[in-house]
């Protein structure tokens, strides 16, 4: 497939922009944005991630139809884009009028507009993070050469969520590290424990509870907050000015 200057040209900037030292939602709204002018045929184009919690939100969009036609999907829990990131690969819809996969959503999608649309899944280390939605109001077939360009688009807004993932994992590693390391140290005083009797405690709480051990050193340092203030907030020995 030979690809023009000007397509080469955006998937460079797409590279850079992972890398760029911006917020998360800015690196995403203008992969988004470069996607839609640099695709052939694509007029609209969003970036979707899934929470740990299975929750799917869009957070990037070139515009308002983007949005709508998204949560039409997660409100019927049906549509190529859903599709797509669930089973972790492309999916596309031609002449989106006579498709009959999802009726409900391509009754209203077509209403709206929706010609044709594809959905490729992000994933990174086989997990999947979201999806880059694509919908065309102004052609009725996506080619080959397009799926295969987007899925450029796509890998590079994996490796931005990718990267942020790693992050937000780091930080709440070091947070949960210095919640049991308080934990322990509020064991050790109040019941003369040695650091290491003090954490086989804390793990066989844990064990037998069935309570992961951040929980439970959570509780611990939470009491001993609760026990060492008075009923305005203000620590013990702390005077009214």
């Amino acid at each position: 497939m030979s690809l023009p200057p000007s397509l080469i040209d955006a998937i460079s900037e797409a590279s850079s922009e992972v890398n760029a030292r911006r917020p998360l939602s800015e690196v995403l709204s203008n992969l988004a944005e470069m996607a839609r002018r640099s695709l052939p045929g694509i007029d609209h184009v969003g970036i979707s991630i899934t929470h740990r919690d299975g929750r799917i939100e869009t957070v990037a969009a070139t515009d308002d139809l983007v949005l709508r036609l998204d949560e039409l999907q997660y409100e019927l829990d049906e549509g190529p884009c859903l599709e797509a990131i669930r089973t972790e690969g492309v999916v596309v819809i031609n002449h989106a009028d006579r498709d009959q996969r999802w009726p409900r959503f391509m009754e209203r999608a077509t209403a709206m507009g929706l010609r044709s649309q594809m959905g490729v899944c992000l994933y990174a280390d086989e997990e999947s993070l979201g999806g880059l939605n694509l919908y065309a109001t102004t052609a009725d077939e996506i080619s080959r050469d397009l799926e295969q360009v987007a899925q450029l688009f796509a890998s590079y807004a994996a490796l931005a969520l990718g990267k942020a993932r790693t992050t937000e994992n780091l930080i709440e590693g070091m947070m949960t590290r210095q919640r049991i390391g308080v934990a322990i140290g509020i064991l050790m005083h109040k019941y003369e424990l040695d650091e290491d009797r003090a954490f086989r405690y804390l793990a066989r709480v844990s064990q037998t509870s069935n309570i992961k051990l951040r929980q439970i050193a959570d509780e611990i340092v939470d009491g001993e907050n609760q026990r060492n203030a008075i009923p305005d907030g203000r620590p013990r020995g702390q005077r009214q000015l």
